[in-house]
């Protein structure tokens, strides 16, 4: 039976006493080859077997019976897409997409997080930079214990009752899992939404990607942010990433800074990063964190908090990955911990006059 679409499905984490077992899935034998050797240092891991295309994995996925799949986008035989809503559809499992950095691949990479893939990884444009994985074990792991989710559900749909923002400004941050969980918040906003800024980890290809589908996908203007920009009610700005980090540099106006910088907390761009240059005007701000693992932004909330931001953080049967919210209730930084179905409208009734249904 195929889960209902967006539905969360609990998914126990391997058992810790043996290393998680993954299989690699991609047409090309030298990316393989640079994902294994990326793998073999974590004793957490094991790669118990490789595939050239869906066709041949389908039969070692039976075999081997994997804890996470990794799989490329492009393959003969059959696109990674179809074989990832097969898969999703017939037989859900954990799935690290590993995708080219280039425009095609970056929107198939997003496309395959709606689809209910956990997360992705960039190919280096070095097939010799094994190192430009980064923390793919780390991601593998979390997958391995992540929330399985099929298709992306539809931008929940908003009232027509007219919404009056109150002058507050909305900074939202969040990792894995992020794609359905700002497509559904986002998807709960009117037109006249507060001004937004949102810190999503992803590289920065992705996330030019992530902004064109959004701002496909729902009824405020969103783009990247630019250094200098001033936003308004109904206005969602994404940080680029890459070398640089998102700021909030006034509230009146709102206005942004983009800053190059190193990594802080791990990532870039960091929630941390933005979430603390708003400590200025805490009192006007309305500071999110959804799913996404390790602590980014916890920290950097709990100081606004103490400033006198208001604070809300997702709730862990609604998250892919409860890390970044679960720390942040740890160190008391949440006002609020809301589901996901709930978090639109949360936020709105904390920033303005809300809809009625």
């Amino acid at each position: 039976m195929r889960p209902a679409s967006g539905a969360a499905i609990p998914l126990l984490p391997p058992d810790r006493s043996r290393p998680v077992s993954v299989l690699i899935i991609d047409d090309s034998a030298v990316m393989r080859r640079l994902i294994r050797a990326a793998l073999a240092t974590d004793r957490r891991l094991l790669v118990v077997g490789e595939a050239a295309d869906p066709i041949e994995a389908r039969g070692k996925i039976k075999a081997l019976n994997p804890d996470v799949l990794t799989l490329d986008v492009e393959m003969p035989r059959m696109n990674g897409l179809e074989f990832l809503e097969r898969l999703m559809r017939l037989r859900p499992m954990p799935v690290v997409m590993v995708s080219s950095l280039t425009m095609t691949g970056s929107a198939a990479a997003i496309e395959a997080l709606s689809l209910g893939a956990i997360d992705c990884v960039g190919k280096p444009s070095d097939p010799r930079e094994t190192c430009s994985f980064g923390d793919i074990a780390e991601r593998i792991i979390a997958a391995a214990g992540a929330r399985l989710r099929t298709a992306g559900s539809r931008p929940h749909s908003v009232s027509d009752t007219p919404y009056s923002p109150d002058g507050r400004v909305v900074l939202i941050g969040a990792s894995t899992g992020g794609v359905e969980a700002l497509d559904t918040v986002l998807g709960g906003f009117p037109a006249n939404c507060p001004p937004t800024l949102i810190a999503q980890h992803m590289p920065a290809p992705f996330l030019a990607s992530f902004a064109r589908r959004l701002n496909d996908r729902i009824r405020p203007s969103l783009c990247l942010a630019r250094d200098g920009q001033t936003i308004g009610p109904g206005e969602i700005v994404l940080a680029p990433g890459g070398t640089t980090h998102l700021e909030l540099t006034s509230t009146s106006p709102v206005r942004c800074r983009i800053v190059e910088a190193a990594n802080a907390a791990g990532h870039r761009p960091s929630v941390d990063v933005l979430f603390r240059s708003a400590r200025h005007s805490a009192s006007s701000v309305l500071a999110v964190l959804l799913t996404g693992m390790g602590r980014d932004g916890a920290e950097g909330m709990a100081e606004l908090r103490r400033a006198g931001a208001r604070t809300l953080v997702q709730d862990k049967e609604s998250s892919v990955v409860w890390g970044m919210p679960r720390v942040a209730l740890e160190l008391g930084a949440a006002e609020d911990v809301v589901p996901l179905t709930g978090m639109a409208r949360a936020i709105l009734s904390r920033c303005g006059t809300t809809p009625r249904t």
